[in-house]
């Protein structure tokens, strides 16, 4: 790996400096690409990875191969990290299917609470497969969404299947974003800014899906109203049928 000065960047205070992902795969040396093969394994699959910057490192990694200090191929680095991220994914989800009813039934734990087991079955239920895909691009999400899918007992053909395209848009599609915008000045010049933005588009399809959710709900409401006012707009209707029966039995009787 042949070594490969970095253009000087501003700096914005994110956090520790050991999770500033320059610094963190720098500090790998030689190893950097084996080291960020593990940080997305254990990111994606065990619970100890939620606080492991993996958009931004992702980012950075694509950045650093365009430069060269990451001296791989492109595709290689995209394919290694997608199968990280899978293998992640079906270690985390056997994690809560095997450990997670025994962690879950504790009445007592203040972590893992039943209610959170039924959240996210009510969660996979409403979004589906959707839920699988966008929560890659969570923060903290993508880590513990795993483990519950195991937990809920999600299909695995079902979970499998579109965590491996999430993976893909994730992993590689970071990583490809990375190398090509790396390559600009203006963007090697300002990368905490640039990662800032990335992580604030990474929450963008939930809110998405939050907002339509609650557009749904009210349409549903809204359903029900008008549904509930035809109904009792029958019912007057039959009422006043039923008067107007009665009054005309009535003078019937009063002519007989």
């Amino acid at each position: 790996m042949r070594a490969v000065t970095v253009a000087p960047t501003s700096t914005i205070a994110l956090g520790p400096d050991w999770l500033d992902p320059q610094v963190l795969l720098s500090g790998l040396g030689p190893y950097m690409l084996v080291g960020l093969c593990f940080i997305i394994f254990a990111e994606c699959g065990l619970l100890v990875g939620f606080f492991l910057p993996g958009d931004s490192l992702l980012f950075t990694a694509g950045m650093f191969v365009a430069t060269g200090l990451l001296d791989y191929p492109l595709w290689l680095v995209c394919v290694l990290l997608t199968a990280c991220a899978m293998l992640g994914n079906v270690v985390g989800y056997y994690i809560g299917y095997r450990a997670g009813p025994a962690l879950f039934s504790k009445p007592e734990s203040k972590i893992f609470k039943k209610e959170y087991v039924d959240k996210t079955e009510e969660f996979f239920e409403k979004y589906g497969a959707r839920a699988i895909v966008l929560a890659r691009f969570v923060p903290i999400v993508r880590t513990f969404i795993t483990a519950m899918a195991g937990v809920g007992r999600m299909d695995q053909r079902k979970y499998f299947t579109y965590s491996f395209i999430g993976g893909i848009a994730w992993a590689a599609g970071l990583t490809v974003l990375g190398y090509f915008l790396g390559q600009i000045p203006f963007v090697r010049e300002n990368i905490e800014m640039m990662l800032i933005l990335i992580v604030l588009l990474s929450v963008v399809p939930i809110i998405v899906e939050v907002i339509k959710a609650r557009r749904e709900k009210k349409s549903l409401l809204a359903q029900e109203a008008q549904d509930i006012t035809q109904v009792i707009e029958r019912v007057d209707d039959l009422v006043d049928d039923l008067v107007d029966d009665n009054a005309v039995t009535q003078r019937m009787k009063r002519l007989d």
